[in-house]
């Protein structure tokens, strides 16, 4: 059955019977949560089973607090668990775990840009007519224990997890009803990858917050190549999948982080993405406590969204107006795992630090990436890695979970010094141990109140008092005798009476 969607001409939000147009700019951007609607538009045919559960489904949410427009949607508070927990694992794994040449975007770099390396490891490795779906049933996981991973998660310190429940190949990692036999319980594993890492978090780290992350779009599926074809005049990919996928991930597993991604090749509109968001943060199970990222349309990163990630490894290095988050990988190159991949393609645990001094001062959270074997193994590199987070935050984690970011993000004058507060305590994470053992700071006054210490640096659990004094405008601090410091990598020091440096540029 064909049906033909009214035209809207006014210039500004159309209404049907139901006041279910979800509003746009003019008669060009009016349109349906779930099809896409044009002056005198004709949808393909689809199912009107499914149309008439989606106005059930969303009735409740257009109706109620957050309209399907940024402008109301940006008005939801952050939920303030987000701010608070700071530190995130991001974890890459779907069936280009088996090839794990390249990283993630093998299936692309193979059949869609045809890239030579990738043309030549197929025709060196596999025999003549290999697909890729043939790599499917050899995405085994064998060796996944997700109760495990959960351990080695929180040794590192992570607050929250996002989990890839499908990438841009359109393997879903779960039991999807909407990608049939092209998910992890019909080919490959037989079992649902996703659910049992929920379960694992929910029971042996509760305080670990479980999230997803979702391709909106993908490389080869024909529903989406023909709505491309079109110009995005037609959404049935979005119809039929993307939309359908994305709410059955938020009733099945309920997660608070929601990370989108894959949606740079059409506006947000064809993505409906406003419609959905309104429906989760009015009417969903989830809809106190989610979070979502800003990767649902052209124009949309950077722009809008629970919190921002701009683009892949965002860290400007400055205090940003909104609420961001820095997604890098351990692996300089790649966010699946690369079985070429050489010791020096990691980062060290001194870079890593780095990354979280710098994220966490200017006002960001860190969502540190890591990408499991096709067997279900976390490379034994990446868990040192978390495992060396994890040691440093046990004894750091003060200057880190529940901070702000104070008045200078940076030292003026000793580079490598990053500075958190909470409360009347500033925080100075010093990423090198100074020379001579006396750090000099540029951005921090003392005052007749002032008292320093350093985190790691007690006598049975009594912090020890530092010596400090001022010269020439700099506050100078007296460093212990390192092997008397618990710490290693970088140091903190815990400062009281202390005020920002007056004409400090």
């Amino acid at each position: 059955m064909e049906v033909k969607w009214k035209e809207v001409r006014d210039k500004g939000k159309g209404l049907d019977p139901k006041g279910l147009w979800n509003g746009g700019e003019g008669d060009v951007k009016g349109r349906f949560f779930g099809v896409v609607t044009r002056p005198g538009f004709v949808s393909p045919s689809f199912n009107m089973l499914w149309v008439a559960q989606l106005v059930l489904l969303i009735s409740g949410a257009v109706h109620a607090g957050y309209t399907p427009d940024w402008e109301s949607l940006d008005t939801r508070p952050l939920p303030p668990w987000y701010d608070s927990v700071k530190i995130g694992i991001f974890i890459h794994w779907g069936v280009f775990s088996v090839p794990s040449f390249g990283g993630e975007w093998f299936w692309d770099h193979w059949q869609g840009s045809h890239s030579e390396k990738y043309v030549e490891f197929m025709e060196k490795n596999y025999r003549p007519g290999f697909t890729y779906a043939d790599f499917a049933p050899q995405f085994t996981c064998e060796f996944y224990n997700p109760e495990r991973w959960v351990e080695v998660f929180n040794a590192s310190g992570a607050r929250y997890i996002v989990l890839t429940s499908k990438h841009h190949e359109g393997y879903t990692n779960w039991p999807s009803k909407y990608s049939w036999n092209w998910n992890s319980m019909d080919v490959g594993p037989q079992r649902d990858l996703v659910g049992d890492l929920a379960k694992a978090v929910r029971e042996k780290a509760p305080h670990i917050h479980f999230g997803l992350y979702h391709s909106l779009y993908e490389w080869f599926h024909p529903l989406y190549l023909q709505d491309k074809s079109n110009n995005f005049q037609t959404n049935d990919f979005v119809t039929r999948k993307t939309i359908p996928e994305l709410i059955e991930l938020v009733n099945e597993y309920k997660p608070e982080v929601i990370w989108s991604d894959g949606d740079w090749e059409a506006k947000d509109w064809y993505w409906n993405a406003t419609g959905f968001l309104a429906w989760l943060f009015n009417d969903s199970p989830v809809k106190e406590t989610v979070v979502v990222n800003d990767r649902w349309g052209q124009g949309i990163p950077c722009h809008h969204g629970s919190y921002y990630t701009c683009t892949d490894r965002y860290n400007p290095g400055v205090l940003q107006p909104h609420k961001w988050e820095n997604c890098m990988t351990l692996d300089k190159d790649s966010w699946g795992y690369r079985r070429n991949a050489g010791a020096t393609d990691y980062l060290t645990i001194q870079e890593l630090i780095t990354e979280v001094a710098m994220t966490i001062s200017c006002g960001g959270n860190i969502l540190v990436n890591v990408g499991p074997t096709h067997d279900g193994v976390l490379p034994p590199i990446m868990e040192e890695r978390l495992r060396q987070l994890g040691s440093w935050l046990d004894i750091n984690g003060e200057a880190i979970y529940d901070t702000k970011p104070w008045v200078h993000q940076n030292d003026s004058l000793t580079s490598g010094v990053w500075f958190t507060s909470k409360g009347d305590l500033v925080y100075s994470i010093v990423l090198q141990w100074p020379s001579k053992g006396v750090l000099s700071l540029g951005s921090v006054s003392a005052t007749p109140q002032t008292h320093v210490s350093m985190l790691g640096y007690n006598d049975n659990s009594i912090a020890n008092t530092l010596q400090f004094k001022s010269v020439k405008g700099a506050m100078q601090v007296a460093f212990p005798d390192m092997a008397d410091v618990k710490s290693r990598w970088a140091w903190v020091l815990v400062m009281t009476g202390v005020e920002p440096a007056k004409g400090r540029k």
